[in-house]
């Protein structure tokens, strides 16, 4: 009876990636984390802890303001306080409250505004799925598959960029009956098994939208551990 069952939860999940376009799936996995439509406008804050091995933790409060383009990122490890203000093509560092910041101290904590501009681009990516996979440039594959990751079916969508705006491939794995996003991978070259995967877990809901709780960070090609982001709502 149990094998029966789980059969017919396979037959089903394969006919549903085979009834759903690539677009459609990414619709409807957007309809689950932001119901409300309310990326596009997104403007708040919040908290993420990264935790990895044989490091002290690194506390980042993140501000963002999509329809005006403000970013500010606030970041406490061990005894440093480094802080990034970006608006347009204006941007401010401070050190420990200090604008006037040292050539050792910038080449030591590797401050500058071309790395604020990356850490901008990296939490509005991360943060802002699958929102994001509607952003120009990004290829949709219109094939949906299934695959089994860690004992469970997804339906997996697949991902790549124009030229210009990247390389890497990225696989999305939703849940086949909420369309929960809870897992993506990406590959620099699949052939060598580069990159990573993330398994995400939780729900930490932010402004209306469904964000992830935590982000286990591994290894493709070993599975190796590499750390932890924990979300936290700050208001």
């Amino acid at each position: 009876m149990v094998r029966f069952t789980l059969l017919l939860s396979l037959v089903a999940s394969t006919v549903t990636a085979q009834k759903l376009t690539g677009l459609q799936l990414l619709e409807k996995a957007i309809e689950y984390h932001d119901p409300q439509g309310n990326w596009p406008k997104f403007k708040g804050s919040f908290q993420v802890t990264m935790k990895t091995p044989n490091s002290s933790d690194r506390v980042s409060t993140i501000f963002l303001d999509l329809p005006t383009g403000r970013f500010s990122l606030e970041v406490k490890k061990d005894s440093n306080l480094f802080r990034y203000d970006l608006k347009g093509n204006e941007c401010s560092i401070s050190l420990n409250g200090n604008n006037d910041i040292s050539t050792e101290d910038k080449e030591r904590l590797r401050l500058s505004c071309e790395r604020g501009r990356m850490y901008k681009n990296y939490y509005t990516y991360l943060y802002g799925l699958p929102m994001k996979l509607k952003d120009p440039g990004t290829l949709i594959d219109p094939v949906v598959t299934t695959k089994t990751f860690k004992n469970k079916e997804y339906l997996v969508l697949k991902v790549t960029y124009e030229k210009e705006v990247g390389d890497d491939i990225w696989y999305f794995y939703f849940d086949p009956e909420t369309y929960a996003m809870e897992v993506y991978q990406f590959y620099h070259d699949e052939s060598k098994n580069d990159g990573e995967y993330i398994l995400l877990a939780g729900i930490e809901e932010i402004n209306g939208i469904k964000m992830p709780k935590t982000r286990a960070w591994y290894y493709n090609k070993d599975g190796k551990y590499l750390g932890t982001d924990i979300l936290k709502k700050t208001n």
